[in-house]
């Protein structure tokens, strides 16, 4: 499902937009830190300790909104300004909550903290994240 382009400008991408579906049926949309299972069509993304609206993770929208209708979509882009070298990715699935009692929840934590050195100074081990199954990918350039 992830070709090996998707998965490379996933790796190149620093931050992905989440979309939930909020209240109504609005989407809301935030701009999120991730890591992408390297076997799996599977994207986590923390809910660490960045200034919010609320300190308890559990509080907030996007949570209220994955545990009302955990459809999502993550888009992931590469911006140039030669508009020939324009990419990005619309990866939609289904999302849950990953708690820390998860047996592979410090495999993420490593690969969260690899990829994004700020981790380094965050008690992630104690957060849950979410975890989007992708279940379809659109991209642009289409490939084949």
């Amino acid at each position: 499902m992830l070709t090996d382009d998707d998965r490379a400008l996933l790796g190149a991408s620093r931050r992905a937009v989440l979309a939930t579906i909020g209240p109504g049926g609005r989407p809301r949309l935030v701009p999120v830190c991730y890591v992408v299972d390297p076997d799996r069509p599977v994207v986590f993304s923390p809910l660490d300790e960045k200034p919010k609206r609320s300190d308890d993770p559990l509080a907030l929208a996007r949570v209220r909104d994955i545990a009302a209708d955990p459809r999502v979509t993550l888009l992931a882009d590469r911006w140039d300004e030669d508009w020939t070298r324009l990419a990005w990715l619309r990866l939609e699935g289904l999302a849950a909550l990953f708690h820390s009692s998860d047996p592979a929840h410090a495999a993420v934590v490593a690969a969260l903290r690899a990829r994004y050195p700020q981790y380094e100074r965050q008690r992630l081990e104690d957060r849950p994240m979410i975890k989007v199954v992708v279940d379809r990918v659109v991209r642009w350039p289409p490939s084949g």
